[in-house]
């Protein structure tokens, strides 16, 4: 009796595992019809690939997946199928939750535990178990029934003869968009397109004549535009600006004019606005717009531009934004149109935007600059209301030679993507000492700068008085700043004589800058401040790092520079024009 009871417990502990072991299967793919999804399944079982099922899912879709298998097996499955490139390299595991009716394979109803197999040796008597019935498959559904045409095939032919050109590129582009067709859109109908009909109609439960009865082709519009449903697109003619196109008036409603944009603005939970561009001009105003369209932060710097001497297109796009510009010039009016949308909705964006781009039309007149009125919400920051895109920091440079090469402090450039100079030019870094915390940029077109550093090789004397020049409020202004003080020491506060004491009010924009004897030759770079050891300095405590140790350091790289031994006196009002013409605006950008 106990070596009975014994052999239960061994057993009851045996199944256990398996009994709350949970099935899940890879899923490899998703289908739009059955056909296409049974189709889908032959491939992969043809191509050698194990455990080929498929299922119904919700919302009329047909998915392919592998299994069922233990979990631990379907890691394992989906890792080594990945690497030897049979499945998608987006496949994943799911629990099977969504899964409805199986289709495939044909006549077999996959089980929905993991099968295991287990090998056991004993010398023990086996207990008899009662035999399980066989479990009957569940029956697949027969396909649904050809559905009886609205039209015989001559007044389908009929009907189809009477379309337009342009109806008939419609129901190309529609067959194109379900993904039957691939060739041109001309609105000619050939083998292409006529193939393309039947297999849309096998599809979709028609007779496979190649001929589109008018209820067919209604169907297929239907499908076409139903990711338009809730977009509201209406046929705005706004008078002001002088411009006439369907406009999604289901996401976006009129917000105010800000010359030289009719603005519209979200009205629910898509993140989009459409701009009509309207405004008085010539090519060279136009050119003017290009540009400064291009500083506004709901145009990213990422995407295709093309500028003509009758219009321009940008498009920009980031991971949160996608937007897209169109401008003509006709008769001395700028007119067009900007369309903003949520990144990661391409597919209806294309269609909200084909829809516009169609449909735009210019019509007398441009908008007045006098009907919008100043108010309290004005910033430098905007343009036309709309936020202009900021670098991420804001320092100072200079030109070290005739080649328009800038020194600058090495922090002005950490982390950037991209890196400008004066808000135009993009430049990339040729040196970089990490040491003495400086780094040249070498603008990537080359520039020819009005005036470059001299660097000063004699000893200055002491309380002598020096100037910095730089941009200690970024780029709200666009010359630099000229701030005076005094050589406090040449040496730092413990002794370095690499660097320089000033007595000076400088800004952290100022980091960067040049340091200007009397005589405008350039003592050294001013370097940002730094909490060391806890300890925060007095303001009027700055750095300079030395000339000398900037020479060593970029005549090391091959970048050759100018130097000075004399000594001389410029009025300040001769440095600040100096100034103007050899500091430059360094901004970094993190696009």
């Amino acid at each position: 009796m106990l070596r009975i009871f014994s052999t239960l417990i061994v057993s009851i502990l045996m199944a256990l595992p398996a009994a709350a072991q949970q099935s899940v299967w890879v899923q490899v793919e998703a289908q739009r019809t059955l056909t296409g999804a049974q189709d889908a399944a032959r491939g992969y079982s043809a191509a050698g690939v194990p455990d080929v099922t498929g299922f119904a899912l919700p919302g009329g879709w047909y998915g392919i997946a592998l299994g069922p298998y233990a979990p631990v097996d379907a890691d394992a499955q989906l890792s080594q199928l990945r690497r030897a490139g049979v499945i998608p390299s987006d496949s994943y595991i799911v629990d099977g939750g969504r899964f409805r009716t199986q289709f495939w394979p044909v006549g077999v109803t996959t089980p929905t535990a993991p099968v295991e197999v287990e090998t056991q040796t004993t010398t023990e008597t086996p207990i008899e178990e009662t035999p399980v019935a066989a479990v009957e498959p569940e029956p697949i559904p027969e396909p649904d029934p050809i559905q009886t045409p609205d039209e015989t095939y001559r007044e389908a032919q009929a009907s189809e003869q009477a379309l337009d050109r342009d109806q008939k590129r419609l129901l190309q582009t529609a067959l194109q968009w379900a993904g039957f067709y691939d060739s041109a859109i001309d609105g000619a109908y050939g083998r292409g397109t006529r193939r393309s009909m039947v297999a849309w109609q096998e599809a979709n439960n028609h007779e496979p004549t190649g001929v589109l009865t008018t209820g067919q082709r209604a169907e297929l519009l239907a499908a076409y535009n139903s990711i338009l449903d809730g977009m509201g697109l209406q046929l705005v003619r706004d008078d002001a600006s002088g411009v006439e196109m369907q406009i999604p008036t289901g996401v976006v409603k009129f917000a105010e004019y800000e010359p030289p944009f009719a603005r519209f603005d979200a009205s629910g939970d898509i993140a989009a606005q459409v701009l009509l561009i309207s405004q008085p001009g010539d090519r060279t105003r136009m050119f003017g717009l290009y540009e400064i369209l291009q500083t506004l932060a709901i145009i990213p710097p990422t995407g295709e531009r093309s500028r003509r001497d009758r219009g321009f297109e940008i498009e920009g796009f980031d991971d949160s934004v996608h937007s897209y510009t169109s401008v003509v010039l006709e008769n001395n009016e700028i007119k067009g149109f900007t369309l903003i949308w949520p990144a990661g909705d391409d597919e209806r964006r294309r269609r909200v935007l084909a829809e516009m781009q169609a449909s735009f039309t210019t019509i007398d007149g441009v908008l007045d600059p006098a009907i919008a009125r100043p108010d309290e919400d004005q910033a430098i920051d905007l343009v036309a209301g709309l936020a202009v895109r900021k670098p991420i920091r804001d320092r100072s440079g200079f030109y070290i030679n005739g080649s328009g090469e800038v020194l600058t402090t090495i922090e002005a450039i950490g982390e950037c993507t991209s890196i400008t100079l004066g808000m135009e030019h993009d430049a990339t870094v040729v040196h970089q000492d990490e040491t003495l915390g400086l780094a040249v940029l070498r603008p990537s077109t080359r520039l020819a700068p009005p005036a470059f550093a001299e660097f000063q090789t004699g000893v200055p004397r002491l309380q002598a008085e020096v100037a910095v020049a730089g941009f200690p409020y970024g780029g709200v202004l666009t010359t630099p700043a000229l701030t005076f003080g005094t050589l406090a020491d040449i040496r730092g506060l413990n002794g370095e004589d690499d660097v320089k004491r000033l007595s000076i009010y400088a800004q952290p924009g100022d980091a960067g800058g040049p340091v200007y004897d009397n005589g405008g030759a350039v003592l050294g770079m001013l370097l940002p401040k730094e909490q060391t050891n806890g300890q925060s300095l007095p303001p009027e405590v700055s750095f300079s790092m030395d000339a000398d140790q900037i020479i060593s350091s970029v005549s090391g790289a091959g970048i050759d520079v100018a130097t000075t031994d004399s000594l001389a006196y410029m009025t300040p009002e001769a440095l600040t024009l100096m100034a103007a013409d050899m500091a430059v605006l360094v901004s970094c950008w993190n696009d």
